[in-house]
């Protein structure tokens, strides 16, 4: 059995940030398959050799196929704190995503009604007045484009579930490689073009705001463009 080692972007006694792995839950399901943070956990015990359990935070989630930077709350206090700041959206998430062809506009910010249905884990556009409606708004800029493909950055201002895929779905750019809500373009076996980019926040003891980067893979779409 391969022992599990983090990519760790920063650390101190209040959090961790580290980069999900592609195809990882974010925390354990009905799958069993190993997720993120009981995988920390058992790493943070192992490292510092506690004969305790290991307490760590999830402050917020990644799809399963996304990879990238997430943070995890080391104690309680900086959970409550963290969480709060999800919240009240002063916790700033940016993500990269290569979607198919060119949004009509280079930026723009969109807003949609989200109704997720649970029995297929899929969530589809409604309106205001659509049962248990969530609004969901982001807003993108083109960075790059070619014939085929567009490379954006994306700012979330809200958090519901598969919210940029969509999104980006339904102005006619699904995600490369989604088959969930861009089945007509991608194929089985194409990895999601997601990546969480960059997490900034008000560090929960320090007070101070802090941001943290990690940067995609150099493969497939994502090198098409130098992306940092």
């Amino acid at each position: 059995m391969t022992t599990f080692q983090p990519i760790i972007l920063f650390e101190d006694n209040h959090v961790l940030v580290v980069e999900k792995p592609v195809n990882m839950l974010s925390q354990a399901d009905d799958s069993k398959d190993l997720d993120l943070l009981t995988a920390l956990k058992q790493f943070i015990k192992k490292r510092n050799e506690k004969p305790g359990n290991v307490y760590l935070g999830l402050v917020h989630r990644l799809d399963r196929p996304v990879g990238g930077a997430m943070v995890f709350a080391k104690t309680s206090k900086a959970a409550s704190r963290l969480s709060d700041q999800v919240r009240t959206r002063n916790m700033n998430k940016t993500y990269l995503a290569v979607v198919h062809g060119q949004p009509k506009q280079a930026e723009a910010t969109l807003q949609h009604y989200l109704v997720k249905n649970e029995k297929e884990n899929k969530v589809y556009v409604g309106n205001k007045h659509t049962p248990k409606a969530k609004e969901a708004s982001l807003t993108y800029t083109m960075l790059h484009s070619n014939d085929a493909f567009s490379l954006l950055r994306i700012a979330l201002h809200t958090g519901r579930p598969h919210q940029i895929r969509v999104q980006c779905a339904t102005i006619g750019c699904p995600l490369f490689g989604d088959q969930k809500y861009g089945a007509e373009l991608n194929h089985r076996g194409q990895q999601i073009a997601l990546w969480s980019h960059q997490l900034a926040f008000i560090h929960p003891t320090k007070k101070e705001r802090v941001a943290f980067t990690s940067s995609p893979p150099a493969t497939f779409p994502w090198d098409l463009w130098n992306v940092k």
